[in-house]
């Protein structure tokens, strides 16, 4: 946890170094609706939320690059039967870092279009019976090996698309695409992600 705040900070003290006062910034947060990617059975999506503040640093008129801090909570619905739908709820800790094309529309602002790398970082979680006859909540174990539910790390793809007015308020949606196998023994989990929000940047 201590090396993935470092190298957020190395990464944004760097950018800012590099922009040499072109530096802008914005915070995004809305509704995350996810699921996996498994080899396990089917499982339907969750709905969580995301917070993300992020820099902008500009190397053109029309091209930035935006690295960020995310807080997300991810997870799935596992389909059960005598215990009904088990809810998984995971928070996230994602550095992503998105190159962002930006088409201006005259005078009232611009569309956004942008994709990049993350790393996440497990930092806690849930499992809960939402239905059936038994009923349980636990507590996620990050790891690998007998008695763990979810690797801790992940690394995957984002994608995101927007608006943003004259006045720094945008409206954005994303997707993350989760590329490191998440389950702790045999099998396939992967993280699979859209999103919905507004923001504000400057």
């Amino acid at each position: 946890m201590k090396k993935l705040l470092l190298s957020a900070a190395i990464l944004f003290g760097s950018l800012g170094a590099f922009a040499q006062g072109g530096l802008g910034y914005g915070l995004r947060a809305g509704v995350n609706i996810p699921k996996y990617s498994t080899s396990f059975g089917d499982t339907k999506s969750n709905t969580g939320f995301f917070v993300t503040g992020y820099l902008d640093a500009p190397v053109s008129p029309y091209f930035s690059v935006q690295p960020g801090l995310s807080l997300q909570n991810k997870g799935a619905k596992w389909l059960e039967t005598s215990n009904g739908d088990v809810k998984e709820s995971v928070m996230s800790l994602d550095i992503p870092v998105n190159l962002v094309a930006k088409l201006p529309t005259g005078g009232s602002g611009n569309f956004f279009i942008g994709a990049g790398p993350y790393v996440g970082f497990g930092l806690s979680g849930k499992q809960k019976a939402t239905g059936g006859d038994v009923k349980f909540e636990e507590d996620i174990e990050f790891g690998s090996g007998e008695g763990k539910h979810l690797k801790r790390t992940d690394f995957g793809v984002n994608f995101l698309a927007g608006y943003q007015l004259t006045n720094g308020f945008q409206i954005n949606a994303g997707y993350g695409l989760g590329l490191t196998n998440l389950a702790p023994n045999s099998g396939s989990i992967k993280n699979r992600v859209w999103s919905v929000g507004i923001g504000f940047g400057l």
